[in-house]
């Protein structure tokens, strides 16, 4: 991709994303991701219903009188990417890759979050970390990791999840919000390094799939290319016996998904390239303001 091209497509997402940012997220995502850290502000007198627990005894001891402590939202957020750039994001049978929409839905993401005053930065990861932008304000800053996603070329095709949690868990010291944007699809079990990366920050697993994955299509033989491996097979999908073992391999892989991320603890959400995925952050958003 040249220069002028590269440019012209940054220009596009920017339009697009940032009006999306501006118009419908911005109210959800303040409500979603504010307010989840809370720094000391003062102390005050104790009055009849304050919470008991708030008392601050070494105040009380010294003046006499109970007081509690005041606490207020930290205003200022850091969000993390964690962006898969393995060579499976590459497929897409529909309107687009899930790449694509991983960009789209990640330009959102940091558009919302320099709406919010709040510090963003991405961690590109394949079976390791790929690229590690440090989280920072402002349009440029945008703009450069939107480059990032449309340009990037990774080392490696193949994925690690529980790569990337290590090292944003070590890297990033403060609390911060972070987006896992991938399609999940990992050979190792990465639960232990997500259940710890969400005791330290506030994760959210953005699942992107292609509807063939869930559903195979009855269209002959055809050759099937493995993204990750470059290993190729000949499928007859004309099989009903095939259709159903591909079909019940991914009813019980998104079973499996659903229990990591539940014991994680983890909010998560499927969107697929050919949906809107408009709709479903919304409604994760919803879901996590009430």
């Amino acid at each position: 991709m040249d220069t002028e091209e590269l440019l012209q497509r940054v220009r596009k997402i920017e339009i697009k994303t940032r009006g999306l940012s501006n118009n419908i997220f911005a109210g959800e995502y303040h409500s979603a991701f504010k307010g989840r850290g809370m720094a000391f502000s003062e102390v005050r007198e104790y009055q009849y219903g304050d919470d008991v627990r708030d008392i601050d005894w070494n105040v009380t001891a010294r003046l006499g009188k109970p007081y509690i402590k005041v606490f207020e939202e930290e205003r200022e957020l850091t969000v993390m990417l964690l962006v898969d750039v393995s060579g499976s994001l590459d497929f897409g049978t529909a309107v687009q890759t899930k790449r694509q929409m991983v960009t789209e839905i990640a330009a959102t993401l940091a558009f919302s979050a320099i709406q919010n005053n709040d510090k963003i930065g991405v961690i590109f990861f394949s079976d390791k970390v790929e690229k590690f932008i440090p989280p920072k304000k402002g349009r440029k800053h945008i703009l450069f990791i939107i480059r990032e996603l449309l340009d990037f070329k990774p080392t490696s095709q193949r994925t690690d999840i529980g790569t990337a949690l290590q090292f944003m868990t070590d890297a990033i010291k403060k609390r911060s919000t972070m987006f896992i944007l991938s399609d999940f699809f990992d050979e190792k079990d990465y639960t232990n390094q997500l259940t710890i990366a969400n005791r330290k920050h506030d994760v959210v697993a953005l699942q992107i799939y292609d509807q063939r994955m869930a559903e195979m299509p009855d269209v002959g033989i055809i050759k099937m290319r493995d993204a990750e491996t470059g290993d190729e097979i000949f499928v007859d999908t004309s099989s009903k016996a095939v259709r159903k073992a591909h079909n019940d391999w991914w009813v019980k892989y998104q079973k499996w998904l659903k229990h990591v991320m539940t014991k994680s603890n983890v909010d998560w959400v499927s969107v697929r390239t050919d949906e809107d995925y408009v709709k479903a952050l919304m409604n994760m958003f919803k879901k996590r303001s009430m």
